[in-house]
């Protein structure tokens, strides 16, 4: 019968039955030793400065140094606390040279004062005002330097102020523009870098000093905004950058983070320790 043949053409069998789906290939045979099972390479730990005794012994011992080495140099200790790899880092501790202090970030204790404050040695002060030991070794280079390369003198204004000083010091700058005013060019009490004992407010000098308002444009400040970096010094206020440290540009507030940070800030081309530090803006209280 011509139903049969038909029937025989789809795979039946002698008695006219379909076997069409025991044609389907199934899943292939399991070998003996099982599935195989995908090999991962294993992914290593992000190396840390925290993990390095010789790191973390430096920085228990206080020697800024010291720690910055055993980073691996200034360079390599900014790119580790910027990225968040190096917790043990505080940025808050006044007594390191990466401290970082702006209208976000107050002094802990609030009235925090150095104890290795000492005078800068052959550099004029106009006023009774110290430095931390390595700032003010650190000034009286940069002065002799600067008067070696023949660009004058350059004294100083003001050095280390005290919580209480501070207070003063703002106070007065809100009683002649305003809260707002001062804000702008003044720290208030317990926010300001001149409590850290690392911050030095200079002058040119030229038999008689001038004043703040004249660095910018004196032989002085063009050289210092070229070298004091060679010295660990850093111009902390720097033009245009209002918006992320909430000053006006301060061409005379040199900031002392020593000479490795220093020397990574300056090849870096950063003109804010925030950024330095992948830190926020800090325009405002």
């Amino acid at each position: 019968m011509r139903g049969g043949d038909r029937g025989r053409r789809l795979g039946g069998g002698p008695d006219g039955s379909t076997d069409a789906v025991a044609q389907i290939a199934g899943p292939p045979a399991v070998a003996d030793d099982g599935i195989p099972v995908p090999q991962l390479a294993a992914v290593a730990a992000t190396a840390t400065p925290c993990d390095d005794p010789a790191f973390t012994s430096a920085l228990a011992a206080g020697d800024d140094a010291a720690v910055i080495d055993a980073a691996g140099g200034g360079q390599a200790f900014r790119a580790a606390v910027a990225s968040g790899i190096a917790p043990c880092v505080s940025l808050s501790d006044p007594n390191r040279e990466w401290l970082v202090v702006n209208k976000q970030r107050p002094y802990d204790p609030v009235d925090y004062q150095p104890g290795d404050l000492v005078m800068p040695a052959g550099v004029r002060a106009l006023e009774d005002s110290a430095l931390r030991a390595p700032a003010a070794h650190a000034l009286t280079s940069l002065v002799k330097a600067a008067s070696a390369a023949g660009v004058g003198e350059i004294g100083y204004l003001s050095a280390y102020r005290s919580y209480t000083t501070q207070k003063s010091t703002y106070a007065g700058r809100v009683a002649v523009g305003g809260v707002a005013e001062a804000d702008r060019e003044s720290a208030r009490p317990g926010f300001s870098e001149h409590q850290s004992g690392m911050a030095v407010d200079i002058v040119p000098c030229n038999g008689s000093c001038k004043t703040l308002d004249d660095v910018a444009a004196s032989p002085q400040g063009a050289w210092v905004r070229d070298h004091a970096w060679e010295f660990g010094f850093i111009t902390r206020y720097a033009e245009g950058r209002e918006s992320v440290s909430g000053y006006e540009p301060e061409a005379w507030h040199l900031r002392y983070i020593g000479p490795e940070l220093a020397r990574a800030y300056h090849e870096g081309g950063f003109t804010t320790l925030e950024e330095f530090f992948g830190l926020p803006a800090a325009p405002t209280y």
